[in-house]
């Protein structure tokens, strides 16, 4: 647990605006409740089995959401900058969570726990837009979560794919290759085919 740099704070109230807008007198509120945490590549913010307690803000580095199953690791998801991360179900009810989430970088977060979440939804100054902020996150996250399993459901691997780079084309620049393919459903090989009959229009356009 590290104390808050500016910078970073101000980044993290930019990218709430997506969700709710602070008064300088709520927010002075609201930042009094979080904190900042560093971890170091292959560290953990979230394990199955234990409680997460933690939702984080990613300022700089990455993350892999995975299960195992039968001993064999299965990507869920993969998270960059200016981007929320927590075992959201285990966050909320207390309950062990289901999913690893690991760092693939040296990640710097901003933090805030459950226990500080309840502590401002206690406090009649804030209490309201604490309610929608919450409210609003659980919203963004639940369609972001059915539009990954639609995509397992009615798009081929190609096609998941093609979405991912769309989504956000630095994935493949500063994620293993390896990781890409377990989350698509595909061996690496399968992978590199999928890029490779993508490339080849791009490079006849290019030499043409």
């Amino acid at each position: 647990m590290e104390n808050l740099s500016r910078p970073h704070l101000s980044l993290f109230r930019e990218f709430l605006r997506i969700f709710i807008t602070f008064t300088d007198e709520e927010w002075s509120i609201f930042s009094e409740h979080l904190y900042e945490k560093t971890l170091k590549k292959k560290n953990f913010f979230a394990e199955a089995g234990k409680p997460c307690t933690e939702v984080g803000f990613i300022v700089e580095g990455s993350v892999r959401y995975f299960y195992i199953k039968d001993g064999v690791e299965i990507t869920g998801y993969f998270s960059l900058e200016n981007d929320l991360i927590s075992a959201y179900k285990s966050f909320l009810t207390g309950t062990a969570a289901l999913t690893y989430i690991e760092a693939l970088e040296n990640t710097t977060l901003v933090i805030f726990s459950k226990e500080g979440l309840e502590k401002l939804l206690a406090d009649v100054r804030i209490n309201h837009k604490i309610e929608r902020f919450g409210r609003l996150v659980a919203e963004h996250y639940l369609i972001c979560y059915e539009d990954r399993v639609t995509s397992f459901v009615i798009q081929s691997p190609e096609e998941r794919y093609l979405q991912l780079l769309k989504d956000n084309r630095n994935i493949f620049k500063r994620i293993p290759q390896h990781y890409i393919a377990n989350f698509l459903g595909i061996t690496p090989v399968s992978l590199s085919r999928i890029r490779k009959r993508i490339m080849e229009p791009a490079n006849k356009t290019t030499t043409s």
